[in-house]
């Protein structure tokens, strides 16, 4: 079973993707299933992650919905507003639904870099454990040594760093982010995804330049706590689908095979589906 860890779908109408601007062209139209169908096929990709794009409710139920006729679409990463009073209300409510696998706060758009510690937000993360969700970690660099102490905080909540943090791989820099995430590698809880590395890379990447980044991440984190996603459509700003898939198979070429189906798949399974989403078998 080989699982794409990390993909959105969007339908422009809707309107709540802020961030979604004609500036952005490559991406800046509807993208669904009928979209990524074929490139899940010529790939060899069995299941998805879907995760949400948008800071609202709203848009997870629309993911929601989506999964529920979508084949490949294992499990969904939605949105609450962790900073509301009713916030764990709202996680219970929405984790009725089965195929809600984790939920993700877009804390990289968030001015206050403490803003994760706050008790508010302490309190949805204990929700967010209650149900077996997940927490996407969508963070920069900026805020890894936050994300340290909110693990240590919530050691058996389960969390994953989208974009293994956004490191500064068109600047070629790769400290102070090298050292803290070996610093978060230390606690068990917390997984990476390979995933948003050519977009944060820019365009006319080589994969060479993202040796430095994955090397790092195999030697603290090791193949047992990566997880391969795509962040198709964004992908699309940088790269394409099939070949960002090819270039991280050659990436981790010289991986044995357990370890290659661990990265590609089975990582996700155990982190996401276990308990929740769209069985494997």
């Amino acid at each position: 079973m080989r699982i794409d860890s990390h993909q959105h779908y969007w339908s422009l109408a809707r309107g709540d993707y802020g961030w979604l601007t004609p500036a952005l062209a490559p991406i800046h139209r509807d993208f669904g299933p009928d979209d990524l169908a074929p490139l899940l096929e010529q790939a060899g990709i069995d299941r998805t992650i879907l995760v949400q794009a948008a800071p609202t409710e709203a848009e997870t139920r629309f993911l929601l919905e989506i999964a529920c006729r979508t084949a490949h679409v294992a499990g969904v990463v939605g949105w609450v507003d962790c900073d509301a009073d009713e916030a764990p209300a709202r996680i219970a409510a929405l984790a009725r639904d089965a195929l809600l696998v984790g939920l993700r706060p877009m804390i990289h758009d968030i001015p206050d870099p403490d803003w994760m510690l706050s008790a508010r937000v302490g309190h949805a993360l204990g929700a967010m454990q209650a149900e077996g969700l997940v927490f996407d970690a969508l963070v920069r660099p900026r805020h890894l040594a936050r994300l340290l102490v909110l693990a240590d905080r919530h050691p058996a909540l389960p969390i994953v760093i989208d974009h293994a943090a956004k490191p500064f791989i068109r600047d070629g820099l790769l400290d102070p982010w090298r050292a803290d995430m070996a610093a978060l590698a230390a606690r068990p809880n917390v997984m990476v995804k390979l995933s948003g590395l050519a977009t944060e890379a820019g365009p006319g990447w080589q994969a060479v330049d993202l040796v430095p980044y994955v090397t790092h991440l195999l030697s603290t984190f090791g193949p047992a706590r990566l997880l391969w996603g795509s962040d198709w459509p964004v992908l699309n700003l940088a790269g394409d689908y099939l070949g960002w898939a090819q270039v991280a198979q050659s990436l981790l070429a010289a991986r044995s095979a357990d370890e290659r189906e661990a990265i590609f798949g089975a990582n996700a399974a155990r982190l996401y589906l276990a308990k929740r989403g769209k069985p494997c078998a």
